[in-house]
């Protein structure tokens, strides 16, 4: 169960939710609404989403404000000092996207994390000063705002300043979380002074943790817009503590940074249009195509949780895979991708042939190389009562990213730069795949698997989805689509359900142990798939989602029950 209901966290917020889900007449992991909604990773971003909401904001306003909120009080992936997507969806019919995703430094080569040997050890990519890439946060959400917001900036960024310098409660959840990073963020003055009790022992569930550090730089950008941010005193702390300690980043990277505004990958899936996110996410167009592939088998028969509903998303899941990790990378870099070809009917219509309906295939090695992707990132989805609907998806990759925070500024920095390819040319089967478009150079995004998504019927919203979870957001993006689409399953039960993870190398099926029965498993087996338990609970993900009824245009959101502190919260 999540930790919102042990009796050290706030009553308050426990009673809040129940009543609004007793109110509504809906279980307590659904909450109904008809004027707008939030669902995110901690209830407190949640309701600062909703009171923007209910103070005139559109759903974009609301979705900014969720995102620094998130700063504030979900440091393990909420951030200033990491990236991500935003998709927006307005009641005109136009989509689009914002990437904000982090940049390598302009000092960044391809071999940065190899000795002199030219051998990598497999974690130098991840940790110190040099794995951070230029954050891209604050740009891609001033850069949305300016194309759609409605309320001023600075009513946005108020919030946050008062959470951090007045404080909230810690949780179990973020209480065990600190237990466990301590000794990490002990090694960075800034970290501890910023995290850590005065006497550097973590703070405990029911204390107050205030940030007076991260108060003033969200004051700065709330002062003085993006340029508080990538310029003045917060860039010149960045790029001094940089320079002292080793890192890439200078004052020119943070003054040259840019969000962009990108068209989004959209395909069609059993009459729903899919909009998602194109590169540098590899996720929209991983989800289209193994979506395409299914659409030509007849899953409800099948059943859900059956050996062949397994297999044959499995079998989908390792194609597109492989096709992620020949042809996708930073577009700005790489003018030749087949996008269009790999979203394709025709093209997922070859794949399908080559799928066997009684016997696993085999994910044969080429010479790819691919770097690890981190689970830990947040996901949130927001509407309105005018017709937008936001999906956003942002991470500082580890959880807690590089464990950096520049003295005196109170937030951390992200461990992006191991998202690239570390070792040109290097390819193993344990899951060291990937190719030259993912190469690390200057200036350029790194590949990422975030798939915010939204799922329109007739032009309309219909499903906003996405989740954390590295490599695996891809894979329960596209199971969540086919419960509510094919399996015709409420949100509630859409986002509760098993789910299972292939990615092409390492070649193994992961499931979540108490997803799935003994029997299917047993027969997954026999077909020739090499099954591995994810972990010792149901642990793939935090799908953070709403769905809209096409008849009432009620909003049913739904906070994934493996997110222990998330929240939907409607009015």
């Amino acid at each position: 169960m999540p930790s919102l209901f042990n009796k050290r966290n706030s009553f308050l917020s426990f009673l809040l939710i129940f009543c609004v889900s007793f109110l509504n007449g809906t279980p307590f992991k659904t909450i109904r609404a008809r004027n707008g909604m939030v669902v995110s990773g901690h209830i407190l971003a949640s309701q600062i989403g909703v009171q923007i909401l209910k103070e005139g904001g559109n759903a974009i306003d609301a979705a900014i404000a969720t995102g620094f909120a998130l700063a504030v009080n979900l440091p393990s992936a909420g951030n200033i000092g990491g990236g991500g997507f935003m998709i927006v969806h307005r009641p005109n019919g136009e989509n689009t996207t914002f990437d904000f995703r982090e940049k390598a430094p302009l000092a960044a080569h391809p071999h940065m994390f190899l000795d002199k040997s030219g051998d990598y050890d497999g974690k130098s990519n991840h940790k110190g000063y040099q794995s951070v890439g230029v954050p891209g946060t604050v740009a891609g959400f001033f850069l949305a705002h300016k194309r759609f917001g409605s309320l001023p900036i600075h009513k946005l960024i108020e919030p946050s300043i008062q959470l951090a310098q007045k404080g909230f409660t810690i949780t179990d959840n973020l209480e065990d979380e600190f237990q466990s990073e301590a000794p990490k963020l002990k090694n960075y003055p800034g970290s501890s002074n910023s995290f850590l009790k005065s006497n550097g022992q973590p703070y405990k569930a029911g204390e107050t943790w205030k940030q007076p550090d991260l108060a003033q730089t969200l004051l700065r950008i709330q002062k003085r817009g993006r340029d508080g941010f990538y310029k003045g005193k917060t860039a010149q702390m960045i790029a001094q503590e940089m320079r002292e300690e080793g890192g890439l980043i200078t004052k020119t990277d943070l003054l040259n940074y840019e969000a962009i505004e990108r068209t989004p990958v959209q395909g069609s899936y059993r009459g729903y249009q899919i909009i998602s996110m194109g590169p540098p996410s590899s996720g929209g167009v991983a989800l289209i195509e193994m979506l395409n592939i299914v659409e030509g088998f007849d899953l409800l028969k099948e059943g859900h949780g059956s050996a062949q509903h397994i297999h044959l998303l499995t079998e989908s899941m390792r194609r597109a895979f492989f096709d992620r990790a020949k042809f996708l990378g930073d577009p700005d870099f790489n003018s030749d991708m087949p996008i269009e070809m790999l979203i394709s009917k025709s093209y997922a219509q070859k794949l399908r042939k080559e799928i066997r309906y009684t016997k696993a295939s085999i994910s044969d090695l080429i010479p790819l190389n691919q770097a690890y992707e981190s689970k830990e990132t947040t996901h949130y989805s927001v509407v309105d009562s005018l017709g937008n609907a936001v999906v956003v998806t942002y991470t500082l990759e580890d959880s807690y990213g590089s464990r950096i925070a520049i003295k005196g500024l109170g937030f951390l920095l992200n461990n992006q730069m191991g998202d690239f390819n570390p070792v040109p040319g290097e390819t193993t089967q344990t899951g060291q795949i990937g190719t030259t478009p993912n190469l690390i150079a200057p200036n350029k995004r790194m590949l990422s698997s975030m798939t915010p998504t939204i799922v329109l019927k007739n032009d309309n919203p219909f499903f906003l989805i996405g989740s954390p979870g590295g490599r695996t957001i891809i894979n329960t993006v596209f199971q969540l689509i086919v419960n509510i689409i094919d399996f015709k399953m409420d949100i509630g039960e859409a986002i509760e359900a098993g789910r299972i993870h292939h990615q092409w190398f390492p070649d193994e099926l992961k499931v979540e142990p108490s997803g799935f029965s003994t029997e299917s498993l047993s027969i997954l087996r026999a077909m020739g798939h090499r099954i591995q338990y994810s972990g010792t609970s149901n642990s793939q993900g935090r799908a953070m989602g709403i769905l809209i009824d096409p008849r009432t245009k009620e909003f049913m959101g739904c906070a994934d029950p493996r997110s222990a502190d998330g929240a939907a919260i409607g009015y």
